[in-house]
């Protein structure tokens, strides 16, 4: 799913849980940190692995050791934007950019 840069992460979440379908756990940043994600995880029966906001009044529990292995992912995406092209989208067009993407994906862990 593509969002316009300006977009927050937690915007989007709905619309990708609806896609993921069924779930145990669902690891994501401190840009996911809301209670009406963790409620609508909650009802769908997974476990929100995702640390709270600084600011947060209540401490929201998390499995540290589940998290850590986010940064499989991380890394990922950090090796996909040392291409210029993917990391600024250049791409005008929203179904250009899974192609660039699809491509440096390839170039990266394949070759």
């Amino acid at each position: 799913m593509l969002t316009p840069g300006n977009v927050g992460d937690i915007k989007a979440a709905p619309a990708l849980l609806k896609r993921a379908g069924r779930m145990r756990c669902l690891l994501g940043d401190k840009g996911y940190d809301a209670t009406s994600l963790c409620r609508s995880l909650s009802e769908i029966g997974a476990i929100s692995v995702i640390p709270g906001r600084r600011y947060r009044e209540r401490t929201i529990p998390y499995y540290k050791a589940r998290y850590r292995g986010r940064h499989l992912v991380e890394n990922a995406f950090c090796r996909l934007e040392d291409f210029r092209r993917v990391a600024t989208r250049y791409d005008t067009l929203a179904a250009n950019f899974p192609s660039t993407v699809a491509l440096a994906t390839v170039i990266v862990f394949w070759l």
